[in-house]
This record gives C-alpha cells, structure tokens and sequence, in this order.
C-alpha cells in the first residue's frame, strides 16, 4: 500500500518512481535492523533478518518495471539467499541436544481408554535400561500397561510422579542415550545436585526484594480462606467421627482404576439388566475320571494339563449352539445374533477382576482350549494381558468353586447377555440305581437377562450343560 502511495505521489510530481523510493527507504532504514548500506547507496539485507529480504524482494519486484534497477544490485540481494546460511541455521535449531537425550512418552492404551495413572516407576534415575525394557506401569480402567524405554541408556530424570493422571504421548521420563552407563551418569548427578544446591542463594537474593508482596499476598490469600471454608467442614466431621471406628485403627487407600471400572460395571449391568439366575447341579463323576485316565497322555502330547474348565467351555459352546438366543445380545430395539461363539473367562488377580476372552472356541479343542487358558490366565496374573485380549465375547463363565464358593449369582458381563457360575465340587450322598451312594457334585448357575431369555431357553442351556458334563461322549457324537 505504501509503495502504491509513493508511485502515484512520483507521477503526479513529475518524478522518477526510484527516486522517490530510494528517499523513502532512507527514511525507513533506520527502523530496520537487519539492513545495512553499501558505498553505494544500495540497501542490502543481513543474513538474520529473512523477513525483511522477502520485503525487500517483494519491493524489486514492484519497482523493476519503472525503475532502473541495475543487474548487480539484483545478484546482490540474491547473494542473500544462499542455502549454507539456511542449512546452518537449521542446525543451531534442531541440534541442541546433539541426539544423546529421548523423552519415555505413554504409549497408546486403546480405542476406549483416554489415560490412566501412573502406578510406579521400575527403574530409579541414574539406572541402566535397555531398548523396549519396561520403566513404568500405567493402570487403566481395563488393563495395566508398561512404558519402555525407546532407547537404551540411563535414566536421566522423572518428569511425571506417581499417581500422576497422563495420557497417551505424555512424556514421564528423560533418558541419554550416552553408553557409559551409571558411572557417567554419577558426576552428573552430583553436578545436577551441585547445581540444585546453588541456584537457591541467587533465588533468595532475587526473591530479597520480593517476600512482602508475596507475603501479602498470601495472608490476603488466608484470610477469606479462613472466613469461607472452615464453616463446611466441623459438621461434615462431626457427623462422621461418631459413625467411624477409631482413627488409631483406620486406613484410608485410594480406589484402583481397575476397581472403579469394575464396580461402574457391574452397577450398571444391575441397573440395565433384568436378572434372573436359574440353578441346577452336575454330577461330576465321569468328568473327573475321564481327567484322571488321560492326564498322563494328554500333558505328555500336547504340553499342558488337562482341566475340567476344558469340559466346561466344551459344554458350554455345545449348549450355545442348542440355544442360539442365550448368545444373543438386545442392541436398542433390535436383537445381535451371532454366528461365533467367543467365550469370556473370569480370572481374580490382586488387582481386580479381567476378564480374557477364548476367540472362536467353537473351533477348538481340549488342548487348545487349555493352551489358551493358561496363556490368558499367566497374562492376567503378570499385568501383561492386552486389552484387545479381554475386548468383545460374547458369553462368560466364572469359576467361583476355585476359591470354594458353593453357591452364587453371579452378575452378567455388558455387554453379554449371561454367563455361567461354577462352583467347589463337594462330595454329597445321590440316589443312583436306587442306592444312596457318595458323588462329586457342583452347582451351576446361569444368570440371564430376562428381557432377552425366557426361563425355558435358560433351563434348556443348563441341562445342556448337565448333559454333557455327566456324559463328555455326547461330545463326540453330537447328541
């Protein structure tokens, strides 16, 4: 716009546009810091200042076509642009830790999980660690997941604290990737404490001026504090003191994640499910010899034990084919069925309930069966099990007799619509042929959403169940 003004101030005036310009850039020279004249007369930029090269080439544009604007000037201002001075500037930029330091940032831990919190750190500053170790554990709502390091090195700090809610590319440690190990990082450690220990005295000679109003501040900080907020709490603690045990005998211990997550789950499958349990019970005779006769052979071929849990989820697909609405769920005003049949196993570990999922059982037999459930359960109880290994299923079975529960109700799995509950096998007195005789039995449960499974597809499912518990060759004739 003030190139226009000028130009058209020149035509009127009966001048040369250049000269009109070149006293106005005179005029403007001194404002600008990164040009310099030449003997001359010329104006020429210095490499440091960019914008002011692209004004002034925007400005050779302008007047080239009625100025005379000799080559030599032109090669000049292009002598500016030379790519060393930008390569070099490109390197002060990104080169300032020279590549020794990495930054451990969160790793992505699910579609459905946006953070979590920082559990505990595995390793202290000043350790060792090499590429993919794990330094920290995330607990999520779900799972707990490991942070490792991108590179191997040692530890130089902790950015983040324990407790800490982060999220995924949220930086928790610095680490060098210097190959010196400990005893590289130990002077450095003693510099970063010596460094620690000086910057205070010139904090406190900077802060001499500064206390009152800081001061003040905080007494006038105090002050309403004083007057708001002790009101709110003396009747909050004198309303509950008298409920509470004695303080000498309380702990107060924040809630897990995972225990968050497991009981919102579980309330609201009560608030959204129509619950109903039906019961029966399992002779488990023939199970348990089958077990006891093959045990031997079976480890020896195939690696790993045989259970009975095997023979549940073997009755279980047999019974959800029979009874295809019980591997149903309602989405909205319309009814999923599905064609696979993905069963989900309750495990306890010390941190919560996970629920791993078998894919495609119907598809498996005893061994993979049992390889998978080994699998799964060493995963749950270590904290490595994946989310995508405990997403989806679509029925679930719980064994409660593990820890010698003889009878239960348990609660259904959203977004599954039953799941069965095992329990301990307790020698009890049958009828069998007319004879009262001692048999190992065990109680089953099925709870079910009643809004999607009548009682008669439930007790059906459970005399599957029964069926082939008692009888594991109706298996393998399919009847």
């Amino acid at each position: 716009m003030m190139l226009g003004i000028l130009r058209r101030r020149a035509v009127s005036q009966g001048g040369s546009s250049s000269s009109v310009l070149g006293q106005s850039l005179r005029c403007i020279r001194p404002a600008a810091p990164g040009l310099h004249s030449t003997a001359g007369g010329e104006i020429l930029p210095q490499p440091r200042e960019f914008g002011h090269v692209r004004s002034l080439c925007h400005m050779t544009r302008i007047i080239s076509p009625g100025c005379s604007t000799s080559s030599r000037s032109i090669r000049e201002f292009t002598a500016c642009f030379h790519p060393k001075v930008t390569m070099q500037i490109q390197h002060r930029v990104f080169s300032s830790d020279n590549g020794d330091v990495v930054d451990a940032v969160v790793p992505f831990m699910g579609e459905s999980i946006s953070d979590g919190t920082l559990a505990k750190f595995l390793k202290n500053p000043g350790d060792r660690v090499e590429v993919d170790e794990p330094i920290a554990q995330i607990e999520t709502d779900k799972v707990t997941i490991d942070v490792a390091s991108p590179e191997a090195g040692v530890i130089q700090k902790f950015v983040a604290k324990e407790g800490d809610t982060v999220e995924p590319g949220t930086k928790i440690a610095v680490i060098s990737k210097s190959g010196e190990g400990v005893a590289h990082v130990a002077p450095s450690e003693k510099t970063s404490d010596k460094a620690a220990s000086q910057p205070p005295p010139p904090a406190d000679k900077s802060d001499e001026g500064k206390p009152k109003p800081k001061v003040e501040s905080a007494s006038a900080l105090e002050k309403p504090k004083k007057a708001t907020s002790p009101p709110p709490p003396p009747p909050k603690r004198s309303a509950t003191e008298p409920q509470l045990p004695p303080k000498e005998r309380e702990r107060r211990v924040p809630m897990t994640r995972l225990r968050k997550r497991v009981a919102t789950r579980l309330k609201d499958s009560q608030n959204t499910f129509a619950l109903l349990t039906t019961f029966n019970e399992v002779d488990m005779t023939n199970l348990m010899k089958l077990r006891s006769d093959y045990k031997d052979a079976f480890l020896e071929k195939h690696g790993v034990k045989l259970g009975l849990m095997s023979g549940f989820v073997k009755a279980a697909v047999s019974g959800l084919q029979n009874q295809p609405i019980i591997n149903a769920v309602i989405d909205g005003d319309d009814i999923i069925y599905r064609d696979y049949i993905d069963i989900s196993i309750a495990v306890g570990t010390p941190k919560g309930l996970v629920v791993p999922v078998i894919r495609n059982a119907e598809k498996m037999n005893f061994a993979e069966i049992e390889k998978e459930i080994n699998t799964l359960a060493k995963k749950a109880s270590n904290g490595t099990i994946s989310i995508d290994e405990m997403a989806g299923g679509s029925f679930t079975i719980s064994n409660g007799g593990v820890y010698g529960s003889l009878l239960s109700t348990p609660i259904i799995n959203p977004p599954q619509s039953a799941i069965l509950g095992m329990h301990t096998i307790v020698s009890r007195p049958m009828v069998v042929g007319g004879t009262i005789v001692p048999r190992p039995m065990m109680y089953i449960a099925l709870t079910y959403d009643h809004r999607l499974i009548d009682g008669r597809e439930a007790v059906f499912f459970l005399r599957r169940i029964k069926d082939v518990v008692e009888d594991p060759r109706r298996l393998l004739l399919d009847i």
